[in-house]
């Protein structure tokens, strides 16, 4: 009998609406007899991407079939270009033609796209019906999984429609990150070390010194990267789920990267972790530029990033015509804007991130012709 991989489990407290995250590798094969305590119907309906089908969807079936259930699934073009109104539509269309009663449950198999997309179907269909999150990408495990945020994009901006509608639980199977290419997985760790740098010191101090563990799959290490960032978000999480105070500190870097997103056309030119993390940079710019943080804080922020191997600004990203004036109008159709400011996550130092609703315009324009000239 092989032996059982640690775990981790861990409660968003959220009343009657709490729910666990349980996270360690290998938990796809177990994944039917963690899911079925929750489940509160007779049908399931898997919904997944054509590049997730074929690493992990054969496993979770499995899993599935041992405990007697029997899901649908749907299997959706991969992508951010899914999180559409168009792709949406079809989307409900496909879940409709089996008929689901309010017992249904839908299963999110895949990373952002598919959870937040599956997240807003649950929150909409017959006027809520469950979910479970089964994130496979880092990036998803340790952000879009937990909270409930759910969403499509829209050419205005993204996640602009969505709402706030938490899963059932969550299965975080460490194990499924090993078929994820390079890239993805750094930008998933860029928003590990955003837990590190808004309100963990300590934890970034250790992700200066395992991060590289962390990125090469070392199991503890990996592990205790999850799970600390998850634990970070779900403290957060019940002490505002809507965001309306300290939950919008999950936001560091996002300001920024979110209207970079949206200049690149949310594809592969740049994916959202390494818009982050460019973000959290210039977030940190501004910071030192505002008198706010040490310029040296900044920079051990800076030098992290660029170890791992994520950008920190938008060079190498030259076929792109960055004007700061077409990112600054993207700012200004974020969800973050209270009253026409724009709201951004500055720090005072690593670890001591806060909410600021009163930037000079000048000094984010600084930033972003810094960052273009870098």
């Amino acid at each position: 009998m092989n032996k059982r991989e640690p775990t981790d489990t861990l409660t968003v407290g959220l009343g009657e609406r709490s729910y666990d995250i349980v996270i360690g590798k290998n938990l796809l094969q177990r994944a039917g007899g963690l899911m079925a305590p929750v489940l509160r119907g007779q049908k399931q309906i898997i919904i997944t991407d054509e590049n997730i089908a074929g690493h992990h969807l054969p496993a979770l079936r499995a899993a599935m079939a041992a405990e007697g259930l029997s899901p649908e699934e749907i299997i959706l073009p991969p992508g951010e270009h899914s999180k559409s109104f168009a792709e949406f539509e079809k989307l409900m269309g496909k879940i409709l033609d089996f008929t689901p009663d309010r017992g249904v449950c839908l299963i999110a198999l895949g990373g952002g796209v598919i959870g937040d997309l599956t997240g807003f179907a649950a929150s909409t269909l017959l006027r809520g019906v469950d979910f479970i999150q089964i994130p496979t990408t880092l990036l998803a495990q340790v952000d879009s999984s937990v909270g409930g945020k759910t969403g499509i994009n829209t050419p205005h901006g993204k996640n602009l429609i969505g709402t706030f509608y938490q899963p059932r639980m969550v299965i975080a199977d460490t194990g499924a990150l090993d078929t994820l290419p390079p890239r993805e997985l750094l930008a998933g760790y860029a928003e590990i070390v955003k837990y590190g740098l808004l309100g963990d010191a300590e934890f970034f101090g250790w992700l200066e010194e395992n991060g590289r563990d962390v990125i090469r799959g070392v199991s503890d290490a990996r592990r205790h990267a999850v799970a600390t960032s998850c634990r970070a978000k779900a403290e957060i999480v019940a002490r505002d789920e809507r965001e309306s105070g300290d939950r919008a500190l999950l936001n560091l870097g996002h300001t920024f990267g979110h209207a970079l997103e949206t200049e690149t056309g949310f594809g592969s030119d740049l994916l959202h972790g390494e818009a982050v993390g460019i973000g959290m940079i210039m977030a940190f710019d501004l910071s030192v530029r505002m008198g706010l943080c040490p310029a040296e804080d900044a920079g051990r922020a800076r030098n992290h990033l660029a170890e791992i191997g994520l950008p920190g600004s938008l060079h190498g990203l030259r076929g792109i015509d960055w004007q700061s004036e077409r990112l600054m109008a993207h700012m200004e159709q974020d969800k973050k804007v209270r009253d026409g400011k724009i709201t951004f996550i500055l720090a005072r130092g690593i670890g001591k991130a806060f909410v600021c609703g009163d930037v000079a315009l000048d000094d984010v324009a600084a930033v972003l012709d810094d960052a273009m000239a870098a």
